[in-house]
This record gives C-alpha cells, sequence and structure tokens, in this order.
C-alpha cells in the first residue's frame, strides 16, 4: 500500500498532464498502482509496479486483458513523462488537442 501511495504522489507532482489522459479508477496492486485513461494514443489499463531489484519502476499498458505493450526500468522523475508518451503525446498534439474542443 505504501508503494500505491508513493505513486500516486509522484503522479499528483503534474496533475495537469495525468488529467490530460482522462486518468481515473486508481486502484493499489501488490507493488504499484493500476488505473484507467483514456487518452489520445491509449485507452485502456496502466499498472505502474515497482522494481525492487533495480530500484525503478516498470509501467504495463493493459488492453482487456491483454499487455500491449511495456517499458522497463523508469526512473521515478521520468515516470509521468513516460506514460504521457505512450497515452497522450503525438506528434500533431497542439493540433489534436484544438480540434476535440474546438479552440
Amino acid at each position: 500500500m505504501e508503494m500505491a501511495m508513493y505513486i500516486m504522489r509522484i503522479l499528483k507532482s503534474q496533475m495537469m498532464i495525468v488529467w490530460s489522459w482522462g486518468f481515473n479508477s486508481p486502484v493499489a496492486i501488490s507493488g504499484g498502482r493500476r488505473f484507467r485513461v483514456q487518452g489520445f494514443k491509449f485507452k485502456g489499463w496502466v499498472e505502474v509496479v515497482y522494481n525492487e531489484g533495480l530500484d525503478l519502476f516498470d509501467v504495463s499498458f493493459i488492453k482487456g486483458s491483454k499487455t500491449v505493450d511495456k517499458l522497463e526500468g523508469v526512473y521515478f522523475d521520468m515516470l509521468v513523462d513516460a506514460i504521457d508518451n505512450r497515452v497522450e503525446k503525438t506528434d500533431d498534439y497542439e493540433k489534436r488537442v484544438m480540434d476535440e474542443y474546438s479552440l
């Protein structure tokens, strides 16, 4: 539970980015935290698990019951950016935001 809370603190440090993913339904899991996202690039579950041997995080992207992508060995200070690059950030991100929200 302590690691799940720590991961949540990391995510909260950049809440504007995390909100852009459509972040919801966070739950504590063994060694980490799982939550749903609805980003431009990925919609599904994200699992962040602490890899004690490396003192780094492993991040899995899950659709249904299948892991479709995985990042291993992510430093805590790169966690939000690493997830953002898989979930939300596109080459034409600013244009997509403008189109999506009719700005």
